[in-house]
């Protein structure tokens, strides 16, 4: 009923009164109130006046579960939402809902307006501050074998690119395997977790985290990272990036797994990726070592020339970095 109401504030520009409302909904005033006191909870601006009703002064960048779901576009998706205004890691909560004894459907979405346990790869911190970010898990259900996943982090980092493009005009690129970069400064980070038997992917947790809205960041951070807000100076409605991403992520996603072939995206994967071609400074198991990214391969592997070997490298304890440029 929330929801209910809520439309039907955005539908009114003027004072609409809570006897309408309850008839349009054939329900008690009583219940209208309990509601309209749970929106404003909710932090929605609503003018209460006796004798004239309610009035919603439309704020564009509230962001919470309604306000998603009403940018949603997608079937499966997002159908599920789990939102917090604040909590540790939306990862770890995912895992936490496949361990519990509740049926989880496949797209189920954990949003957060702030994190304080954020981390990405390697376990790296991930700044998160409430406002700024997106910071949400996708729990996906793939008929994949175990050597897949990096191929799902890589069709992920393709539609982050493409929902920050189309939503705000910018050139975003992918650092392999995992990272964001616009203007050689990280803008998001995706971390997959898996939940497999032997060989066979039981649930896969998609966790990804964008700078949108950062004025700053630490003086540690201050020449890596960079946010959409930072690069346009405009504030963006996070919910409309999210409903970007998921409706890309969606249908490229599905594509994928009926196909079982990461070939098709591999084009478009290497037109977006910034190694290629350059000399890099690859730590492998701890090793340092200095070679050419040369390409990508099918599988989603790098390809790294070096004096005296060709290596491919699929995931792991790998960091690039260019040896003049500023990438992280």
């Amino acid at each position: 009923m929330t929801e209910k109401i809520l439309v039907i504030l955005k539908e009114n520009k003027d004072f609409i009164s809570g006897e309408k409302i309850a008839k349009l909904l054939n329900v008690s005033r009583a219940a209208v109130w309990k509601n309209i006191s749970k929106l404003k909870n909710m932090g929605y601006n609503i003018i209460s006046v006796t004798n004239k009703g309610y009035l919603l002064v439309e704020n564009n960048f509230l962001f919470n579960k309604l306000e998603i779901e009403k940018e949603l576009n997608t079937f499966v998706l997002g159908k599920n939402i789990y939102f917090f205004e604040e909590i540790n890691s939306t990862n770890d909560y995912a895992k936490k809902l496949i361990n519990s004894n509740i049926e989880i459907e496949e797209g189920t979405l954990i949003v957060a307006d702030c994190q304080t346990s954020g981390k990405g790869r390697l376990d790296r911190k991930w700044e998160s501050n409430k406002g700024d970010g997106i910071f949400l898990s996708l729990i996906l259900k793939p008929d994949i074998e175990l050597f897949s996943i990096m191929q799902v982090t890589l069709l992920a980092g393709i539609c982050v690119c493409k929902a920050i493009n189309s939503i705000t005009g910018l050139n975003a690129k992918i650092k392999w395997p995992n990272d964001i970069i616009i203007n050689n400064k990280k803008v998001c980070g995706i971390l997959t977790e898996v939940n497999a038997q032997i060989d066979k992917v039981s649930y896969i947790i998609l966790g990804i985290g964008i700078n949108v809205n950062n004025q700053k960041f630490d003086v540690a951070l201050g020449d890596k990272a960079t946010s959409i807000f930072l690069e346009t100076n405009k504030n963006i409605e996070r919910q409309k990036i999210i409903a970007n991403l998921l409706k890309e992520f969606e249908n490229n996603y599905f594509k994928y797994i009926k196909e079982k072939d990461f070939s098709i995206f591999l084009d478009e994967y290497k037109s977006l990726c910034i190694n290629i071609n350059q000399v890099c400074k690859l730590i492998y198991h701890k090793k340092e070592i200095i070679g050419k990214v040369i390409d990508i391969s099918p599988l989603g592997e790098i390809i790294f020339e070096t004096e005296n070997e060709i290596l491919k490298i699929v995931s792991g304890e790998v960091s690039l970095r260019s040896i003049n440029g500023n990438y992280i």
